[in-house]
């Protein structure tokens, strides 16, 4: 496979990575919101199996085992149980509405550009051309925390905002080392146990997970 290919190849995954992030933005219902971030996941995995090849980083590999197996199966099936044990199906409107939302999300894409055009100019790794799609992937991510009101869409956000750093790191140094990895990996595998365990008893204790309304009980007690 030549290295144009490879490059092109990558460019088409960081563009999808980038439309699941909008899609993510956009999107209500919860069990659809997982589907997405799954497939993000899936991308993502790829996108690093395929700058392993093509770099001979070898320890890419089991990265790209990593991401599928922890972003696409394994985290996917915890929330997706966790949701159906909440009951949750469609999510609470969020604070801002989609075509501003949407609005917000191309701007910090034009942003990032414009915020990484020094640094494409100046480095030879082949993945530079990403870097803009990976940075805005993680302002995606943290839009869809900051405008959310549902406290497990915002764990979503904050899911793909790391994925969005995970990417970054990937085009920027060709992954990080293998032990930090396996670390952020089993700091987020704990996370969304912690998250379950902590939603559950939100749950029933205000019989809702809308931060609004919890913010109000706080504000009348």
């Amino acid at each position: 496979m030549s290295n144009s290919l490879v490059v092109q190849l990558n460019l088409l995954l960081a563009a999808l990575i980038l439309l699941t992030s909008f899609a993510l933005l956009v999107q209500r219902r919860m069990f659809a919101i997982l589907h997405i971030f799954a497939w993000q996941g899936f991308f993502l995995g790829l996108s690093t199996a395929i700058i392993g090849y093509a770099t001979g980083v070898h320890h890419l590999y089991l990265s790209s085992l990593l991401t599928l197996g922890m972003k696409v199966l394994l985290l996917p099936y915890i929330l997706y149980k966790l949701i159906h044990k909440l009951r949750i199906h469609r999510e609470i409107e969020s604070m801002i509405n989609t075509p501003t939302t949407m609005m917000i999300g191309i701007a910090l894409v034009i942003f990032c550009y414009h915020l990484t055009a020094p640094i494409r100019e100046l480095s030879t790794l082949m993945t530079r051309s990403t870097l803009a799609l990976a940075l805005a992937t993680v302002m995606l991510g943290l839009l869809m925390m900051v405008t959310r009101r549902h406290a497990v869409s915002q764990i979503m956000g904050f899911l793909a905002m790391e994925n969005g750093l995970f990417f970054a790191a990937t085009s920027a140094t060709y992954g990080m080392p293998m032990v930090v990895e396996l670390g952020v990996a089993l700091d987020l595998l704990i996370a969304a146990f912690i998250f379950g365990i902590f939603f559950f008893h939100i749950n029933t204790t205000f019989d809702s997970l809308d931060v609004d309304q919890m913010a109000k009980l706080k504000e009348g007690d």
